[in-house]
């Protein structure tokens, strides 16, 4: 039996339709990566530039360590590190930092897009949390 979502995403133009118009007028900001192991970002929304100051544009082809910095929890990362390595889901916090320098507690999970058993890509589904 079909759930509602499968029912709802019936056909491929109307899959890619519903999937671009959440990504892109989402609260949350939304980050896809490659699924190889240096995860160069494919994708950034709107909402991403709100959170982090870049812009989509200018990020496709970098990595996420751009949010990082001195104050980023090395265990945090180490663990986000072996979720990717198993090819299981990630939640976690962490402080990063905006394109202006300015810190952030950044709230995150990162899942793996499977088709076919087959790990395609790594989508991050990110937001602000209390102020530092």
């Amino acid at each position: 039996m079909a759930s509602a979502i499968e029912t709802t995403l019936g056909n491929t133009e109307t899959s890619l339709t519903l999937l671009k118009v959440l990504a892109a007028n989402s609260f949350d900001s939304i980050l896809i990566t490659d699924a190889t192991a240096s995860g160069k970002i494919t994708y950034a929304n709107k909402a991403f530039k709100k959170l982090t100051g870049h812009d989509p544009s200018a990020v496709i082809g970098k990595t996420p360590r751009i949010l990082q910095g001195p104050g980023t929890d090395k265990k945090v990362i180490n663990r986000l590190t072996e979720a990717l390595r198993s090819g299981g889901k990630f939640e976690g916090k962490a402080i990063n930092y905006k394109k202006d320098g300015t810190p952030f507690i950044m709230y995150w999970r990162v899942l793996p897009i499977k088709v076919g058993g087959t790990i395609e890509a790594w989508i991050a589904i990110q937001r602000e949390g209390s102020a530092i």
